[in-house]
């Protein structure tokens, strides 16, 4: 079987190797976490609005920092990962916090075989569309999940961005997506010096092939935002200009680094 074919265990191996740096790291800050502090940023809380009472779908949560903040908020939420080591840490960091939280370990093509429910909201955010192939199937998956008029809230890296190489220096990488990406990384974005190695498989996906697969899909775009910033450090080479905001110090703010979504369910009633 060809490395593509197997993506799917390839990144679950991947990510099962992050997690224990990640949960030690100060990119994830889990000890200020547990006190209290929420993890989500401005974007999505200014997308998300007031959620209180609110059920919430989260894909591809890691080990559940943000579903159990949007819980805290007041929801009520699922979050499913490829991870089992990401959900098993997941359960147990909301367990302890006493979160109403619900987690969901595989893969989410396959969660209409784990769940059957529809929410007010699906969420998802931060570098998670690039572990999928096939976009059309997430926009099912997706609009599956929603009730009729329910809302989806996506935060995601702008396409630009995985055009660069590591270091911003040239283009590396094709903006529209031409098939997979199989690296080998060492460290890890919360904490470039770890002494952990791990290869993965992406795909770059363009704005057009992200809005036409929702909109194929039964949603209705509502807005589409381009942002000039991170609000993670998790770039080589950035400078932090404002508190919680990142660029590329040589690039400044010439190109968009995140893009938001917000989509409708339409009710075809």
């Amino acid at each position: 079987m060809n490395k593509e074919n197997n993506y799917l265990e390839i990144n679950r191996q991947s990510w099962n190797n992050r997690t224990d740096t990640h949960l030690k790291s100060e990119f994830y800050d889990l000890d200020n976490f547990i006190k209290g502090k929420n993890s989500l940023n401005s974007i999505e809380l200014d997308l998300l609005g007031d959620i209180k009472g609110k059920s919430i779908l989260h894909l591809q949560c890691h080990f559940g920092q943000d579903t159990i903040s949007l819980s805290r908020l007041g929801a009520e939420v699922t979050g499913v990962d490829l991870s089992d080591k990401a959900i098993e840490s997941a359960r147990q960091i909301a367990k302890d916090l006493k979160a109403n939280t619900n987690f969901i370990c595989c893969d989410i093509y396959d969660l209409p075989n784990h769940l059957d429910q529809q929410f007010d909201i699906v969420f998802t955010s931060y570098g998670t569309i690039g572990w999928l192939p096939d976009l059309d199937k997430w926009a099912k998956v997706v609009s599956k999940f929603l009730k009729p008029n329910g809302q989806f809230v996506f935060v995601e890296f702008h396409p630009v961005v995985w055009m660069f190489d590591d270091n911003f220096e040239k283009i590396g990488y094709r903006y529209f997506n031409s098939g997979a990406i199989i690296e080998t990384e060492n460290g890890t974005y919360a904490n470039k010096k770890a002494d952990i190695s791990q290869e993965y498989i992406m795909w770059n996906h363009s704005l057009s092939e992200v809005v036409n697969s929702l909109i194929k899909n039964g949603l209705e775009i509502n807005t589409l935002e381009e942002f000039d910033y991170s609000p993670y450090n998790c770039f080589s080479r950035t400078i932090e200009f404002q508190t919680g905001k990142y660029r590329i110090e040589h690039l400044d703010d010439k190109i968009p680094m995140v893009y938001s979504i917000v989509a409708t369910k339409k009710d075809n009633k």
